[in-house]
């Protein structure tokens, strides 16, 4: 699985951990990465893209609801 997704490019962000004494420690902030199958001109696409581009196109109705 990539570290980006397919669709906006998000990626892994560095951060830092503040304690309450204030000291900083490095610190990874990864995407919810999901894999998704399409089917774009009758084949069938898998792309992976974060859960907030997946919100999106259930949104303007490019990906149908699950139930």
């Amino acid at each position: 699985m990539t570290s980006k997704c397919d669709l906006t490019g998000k990626g892994i962000q560095f951060g830092h951990n503040v304690s309450f004494s204030l000291r900083r420690t490095k610190r990874v902030f990864k995407p919810n990465l999901q894999k998704k199958t399409f089917v774009v001109n009758g084949q069938k696409v898998t792309m992976t893209l974060s859960t907030q581009a997946i919100r999106t196109l259930k949104k303007k109705g490019v990906l149908a609801p699950a139930k």
